[in-house]
């Protein structure tokens, strides 16, 4: 606490304890007030300035300490000068007194609240953000929400203090009208309940909602103002188009199809998008090979011998391709027809706001998502064009191994395959021109994946910014920048992944004036809504993150927006997301980084368990790595967890499900974990974090009473 906080906390805490010692309350009672009616009104009549400066005073006092009875000095204000005078210093002096309120709260608590309580206020932080002069207009409208715990509560979030007055000013005006209105007939007034009647209160009430359904009906006005260009269709054929059969895509259209709306699926390709066709699948089944043939390697410490072993390249190439195929069907048209969904084969043109159209085919609906997913991006390099590179779609029809593969991207995907090919005898170069691999991740996770990849043989080059690509008779030459000087480096194979860019042309985006992002990504709102109030958008395409976890998240959004918004409306959730890199070790992480953490300014402190003394990891031989986690200091919240390890993608699930659902460490070191399981680092972490903060002068007390109770 700094020294304002201190001064501050000072002069609340005699102002509270002067108003209860000498027991002030007893004159903001209606018996008293009425007693002193008289002598009041004659004290204004010989001094009005004096008595409104008072008064004035005495109610700023009273609402910016949160005391009792601002009710009572509003009936008073009205008693002693009249209506349009009371009207006048009870609106200034309640508005004053709320600010100074509301700037107390902020000083003394809002920092500690929000540090605390980070995760839960989220939403709440983006809502008043947006939309806090509505929130608090509402709630300034309602009498039946008490005047201090509203004051108290908005230092607590992100609203301006200006912003907080005249809203304060202008939305209390009514109710406090009729309290200074009451005033006036003072003497009559038996208690409060007989100032607001069930009538009045209910008229309130629809004074605080006013402000929302004013909000709505503006936002269709717009809507029908940004739509009034296009004719709308008197019928549809359909009420949801997705545009897309990606992860995205075929999520969309299931929910869609689930809850009865009759859905069109439209792909230009391939069922299963780039996921299943040139993604997820066929790597992690690449991988898969490549750790096998490095177990294989390592036999010897098994205790086991190997002969006549090798890797037969196109052998390896057809498993990925009988892989896609054993899981084509949980992406087939038939599958999805069978589920009722509408599938197209076609180049989709969305050409108005409700229609899209197909082989030349025109698909009318209510809305339309587009879930048309990305591509690899390949940057303009001069010479690049002339170079039969590969890319992360373009690679699985390779049927001989390269001898060497020169890897750009030093990203998730170019670490993936880099690792993958090398483990399968290719000699790998992996540059990029960042300082360090998985510049996302903290840089203690890129030192030890650099270190794993180094002992492995992969010849790693960071900094290096590629400048030109050439084709001599022994195979491809790229130059690089690399601290102003040229450094060349020769290769058969090149592989370009550094990074994937979405699919937003030839869709007639530009005509509708659908906006995009500087990324290149489709712009669309927390409801996933386009710039087209019936367009949506999902999935890589509309980003900020490219993994399919996540588009098949933000589908659910996407859909039920689209299909129910005209009742409720959800904004997406990217509180907690978490992402694997499928190298070996694997690094995987949900929430921040200590990178991330010290950016935002995020008082964290950092417990680290090492694999290398966890039972199950010794005996598989994977001895390896560490679990790191971020909490909140002084408390086991959890903000963020990395896992570098064997297994670490399924290791991160448990602090996924801590962090959606509020868990701490506590909870985590207090729940039962199968022996011997990799698991149990989970445990393990959270009895580091509890032994650092084990009470030492209380353990100091307890061993003394052990002696005792041995006779020492």
């Amino acid at each position: 606490m700094n020294r304002t906080q201190r001064i501050i906390l000072l002069l609340v805490v005699v102002g509270i304890a002067l108003f209860f010692l000498l027991d002030l309350g007893r004159y903001l009672e209606i018996e008293a007030l009425r007693a002193e009616l008289a002598r009041m009104q004659s004290l204004r009549e010989e001094s009005p300035w004096l008595a409104s400066l008072v008064f004035l005073l005495g109610y700023i006092c009273i609402t910016a300490l949160s005391l009792p009875g601002a009710a009572a000095l509003t009936l008073a204000g009205g008693a002693i000068f009249g209506f349009w005078q009371g009207l006048l210093l009870v609106s200034f002096a309640s508005s004053i007194g709320a600010s100074l309120a509301f700037l107390v709260s902020r000083t003394l608590l809002r920092d500690w609240v929000q540090e605390r309580f980070q995760s839960q206020l989220s939403a709440i932080n983006n809502g008043f953000e947006r939309e806090g002069t509505f929130y608090l207009f509402g709630l300034r409208l309602v009498p039946l929400f008490p005047f201090f715990v509203v004051n108290l509560l908005m230092g607590l979030v992100p609203l301006g203090l200006w912003q907080f007055y005249w809203v304060s000013q202008l939305g209390m005006l009514a109710g406090t009208a009729v309290y200074v209105n009451a005033g006036t007939q003072l003497a009559q007034l038996q208690d409060l309940s007989g100032i607001l009647s069930p009538g009045l209160l209910f008229s309130f009430v629809l004074l605080g909602v006013f402000p929302l359904l004013a909000k709505r009906l503006l936002s269709m006005l717009a809507r029908r103002r940004q739509l009034a260009a296009w004719q709308r269709p008197s019928r549809f054929d359909t009420n949801l188009i997705v545009i897309g059969a990606g992860s995205a895509g075929l999520v969309s259209a299931l929910i869609a199809a689930t809850v009865k709306a009759k859905v069109t699926l439209i792909e230009r390709e391939k069922m299963g998008g780039d996921c299943l066709n040139t993604g997820c699948v066929p790597s992690k089944a690449l991988i898969r090979s490549s750790r096998i043939n490095d177990y294989i390697n390592r036999a010897a410490e098994f205790g086991l011998r190997v002969s006549n072993h090798g890797v037969d390249f196109p052998k390896v190439m057809a498993r990925v391709q009988q892989v896609i195929k054993d899981i084509e069907p949980h992406d087939s048209v038939e599958r999805y027809t069978g589920l009722g969904v509408d599938c197209v084969q076609g180049e989709a043109t969305i050409v108005s706001p409700w229609e899209v159209e197909v082989n030349g085919r025109r698909i009318s609906a209510r809305q339309i998502v587009i879930a048309s997913g990305a591509r690899p991006f390949v940057p303009p390099i001069p010479g690049l064009n002339t170079i039969d590179y590969l890319t992360s779609d373009s690679l699985w029809g390779l049927e001989q191994q390269p001898s060497s593969l020169l890897v750009m991207g030093a990203g998730p995907i170019g670490c993936e395959l880099a690792q993958a090919f090398s483990r399968l005898g290719t000699a790998v170069t992996l540059v990029d021109m960042a300082d360090r691999l998985l510049p996302r991740e903290d840089p203690d996770v890129s030192a030890h994946l650099d270190a794993t990849f180094e002992k492995a043989g992969i010849d790693v080059r960071t900094g290096y910014r590629a400048v030109g690509f050439a084709t001599t008779p022994e195979g491809g030459v790229a130059e690089f920048d690399v601290e102003g000087e040229t450094v060349s480096l020769p290769f058969e194979r090149l592989l370009v992944a550094i990074g994937r860019r979405a699919n937003v042309e030839n869709m007639g985006l530009e005509a509708l004036g659908i906006e995009l992002n500087n990324t290149g990504t489709i712009a669309v709102n927390d409801y996933l809504q386009t710039t087209i109030p019936t367009i949506y958008a999902c999935g890589d395409v509309a980003g900020p993150y490219q993994f399919t976890h996540m588009a098949s998240h933000q589908a659910w959004f996407a859909v039920v927006n689209a299909l129910f918004g005209w009742a409720w409306r959800f904004k997406v959730d990217y509180s907690v997301v978490p992402w694997a890199t499928f190298t070996d070790p694997e690094v995987a992480r949900v929430g921040m980084s200590e990178t991330e953490a010290e950016a935002a300014g995020v008082s964290y402190e950092v417990t680290r368990y090492d694999l290398d003394d966890l039972d199950r990891a010794m005996a598989d031989s994977e001895a390896h790595g560490y679990v790191k986690v971020l909490t909140a200091s002084g408390s086991d919240r959890i903000l963020g967890a990395t896992v570098v390890g064997y297994h670490a993608a399924e290791l991160l699930a448990e602090y996924v499900l801590a962090m959606r659902h509020g868990l701490g460490l506590a909870k985590i070191m207090g729940t039962i974990h199968v022996y011997p399981t990799l698991t149990e680092s989970s445990k393990f972490v959270a009895s580091e974090w509890r032994k650092a903060r084990k009470p030492e002068g209380l353990l100091s007390w307890v061993e003394r009473v052990h002696q005792w109770r041995r006779g020492d």
